[in-house]
């Protein structure tokens, strides 16, 4: 049931995000969902695999290539999804760091 709630968060911060920038578009709410069951299964499939290729550029950076990682898996959704549309790296790694400020909000709105 957790599972669910997070999904759902997380599918209304994608919606909230896509909506406030231009370079992201989701069509509707399902997609949004879509969109956050994609990027869930791939934080857990490829990025731990992308995190550990890329230890020593990771600790170079101090830990910034991580965004460089999500950025990828935002790309990577929008490229398996069909109403959901990235223009581009920059927007990705915008989309990925507001996602990420919103969820938190957020959840700590509804838990």
């Amino acid at each position: 049931m957790s599972f669910i709630i997070n999904l759902l968060i997380s599918a209304l911060a994608v919606y909230l995000t896509a909506w406030l920038l231009p370079g992201i578009s989701v069509k509707s709410y399902w997609t949004a969902i879509g969109v956050a069951f994609v990027i869930a299964l791939l934080n857990v499939l490829v990025k731990p695999l992308l995190t550990l290729l890329t230890i020593p550029v990771t600790v170079i950076t101090l830990g910034l290539f991580l965004l460089v990682i999500d950025a990828v898996i935002i790309l990577l959704a929008g490229k398996l999804l069909n109403g959901f549309q990235v223009n581009g790296f920059w927007w990705a790694l915008l989309f990925s760091i507001i996602v990420s400020i919103v969820t938190n909000l957020l959840n700590n709105l509804f838990y």
